[in-house]
């Protein structure tokens, strides 16, 4: 971007987009844009929100092609043995990994009952209890409280903490710095780490068992390396550290909510081809990768009810720019 554009770029994100604290913009392989602003620096982490959803997605697909998942059709009851269903419950028996990666799993609320889940002692098993109901519509329902299930699914494959694991298998690899397991133990803590300026972490629920739908942190920097190795197929430095059949296949339309089309946790901008998708979390945080552009764009906010929205800001302010 020359002068003039980065200029005109960095007004609109000061008049319009108040609560953004860093924006990286690479095209073919060049960082082309860089900066911070309300004093956060490219070390600064934060909190992501639902763009843990999409970090959940690359896990899973690692532990797929690792054998530790047979595939995304596994019935999710096979995790968890020792569950006990309740009675005439039938429901839950069909539902599959898909179903959860997707949003087309069947739980049992209107609106996602936050409190009763994080206030149990056992979020996988409070969920799991939300599962199933009279049919599986295979109906988008867009949950965070629903993806913890993943995460329990994720424990029992492994072996070992998801802490561990993704550290191992994908932060380390791209030079992420794994965040720190963080407890939050009521709720004046967690509209803490909501709202507070500078967090760090990683949430885990009272059994140690990491979020899966919302409570990561990380930096600018990092989440552009994640829209980096999608972009790159699942490579980085030569070495393959997810599967591009996992990438092809979690980046492609599965379910549809209103206009947007939904891969593995991961929003299809352009259903055309599959060419332009996004990990996308509530403030304005998103990872957007434009295959035909070969173009990442990761941007960082700050916690604001109604953010304005950051596809329009990227198509109409830094697309057409670069």
């Amino acid at each position: 971007m020359n002068d003039k554009k980065t200029l005109e770029l960095e007004n609109v994100i000061q008049e319009d987009y108040t609560n953004i604290a860093g924006i990286i913009v690479i095209k073919n392989n060049d960082i082309v844009f860089e900066n911070y602003f309300n004093d956060y620096k490219k070390n600064d982490t934060i909190h992501i929100a639902s763009v843990t959803k999409s970090i959940l997605s690359i896990l899973i697909g690692i532990a797929i092609d690792k054998g530790f998942i047979k595939n995304t059709e596994q019935n999710i009851l096979d995790f968890f043995p020792k569950y006990v269903l309740k009675k005439r419950e039938k429901t839950i028996q069909k539902v599959t990994i898909r179903h959860l990666l997707t949003m087309t799993a069947p739980f049992k609320f209107k609106s996602e009952p936050y409190t009763k889940v994080y206030s149990s002692e056992d979020w996988t098993k409070s969920v799991l209890d939300l599962l199933g109901g009279k049919t599986l519509k295979e109906d988008f329902k867009y949950t965070t409280i629903g993806l913890q299930v993943l995460s329990g699914i994720l424990i029992s494959a492994i072996g070992k903490s998801i802490h561990d694991f993704a550290s191992e298998n994908l932060f380390s690899p791209l030079g992420i710095k794994t965040p720190d397991n963080l407890r939050i133990h009521n709720k004046e803590e967690y509209f803490s780490f909501l709202k507070d300026k500078y967090v760090n972490g990683w949430v885990i629920d009272p059994k140690g068992i990491n979020t899966a739908g919302w409570g990561l942190t990380l930096t600018t920097r990092d989440m552009a390396k994640i829209g980096q190795l999608y972009l790159n197929n699942g490579k980085w430095n030569n070495s393959q550290i997810i599967s591009s059949e996992w990438i092809k296949e979690s980046t492609k339309k599965h379910s549809q909510l209103n206009d947007l089309a939904y891969g593995y946790l991961w929003w299809i901008i352009d259903n055309q081809d599959n060419n332009c998708f996004s990990a996308i979390g509530d403030g304005g945080n998103i990872i957007y990768v434009d295959r035909l552009k070969n173009t990442i764009i990761s941007i960082t906010s700050q916690f604001m009810p109604r953010a304005k929205d950051r596809i329009e800001l990227i198509k109409k302010h830094i697309i057409p720019n670069i």
